[in-house]
């Protein structure tokens, strides 16, 4: 059989008129087509927002600098008492 037998072979079995094939051919040619098959699937990204990158940069800085400050108040904590301890008072 030749290649013109083994495609409409293909189409009967697939249930599709060489009309079809016809116009399939002439949107790709014309590059009606192109996109239909890179199209990501699933949900669209969000577009980043500079503020929200801003905010992320603001909270981490915050818990950062609360580390610090519980950090500062326990050595104040420890040097106020420590003078007791020690004698000097």
């Amino acid at each position: 059989m030749h290649e013109a037998g083994r495609v409409g072979a293909l189409l009967r079995r697939e249930g599709l008129y060489s009309s079809s094939l016809r116009t399939w051919r002439r949107q790709h040619d014309a590059g009606e087509l192109a996109g239909m098959g890179s199209a990501k699937r699933g949900r669209k990204a969000q577009p980043k927002d500079g503020r929200d990158k801003r905010i992320a940069e603001l909270e981490r800085e915050a818990q950062r600098l609360q580390r610090k400050l519980e950090q500062a108040e326990t050595v104040i904590e420890i040097q106020k008492k420590s003078p007791r301890y020690w004698g000097f008072l």
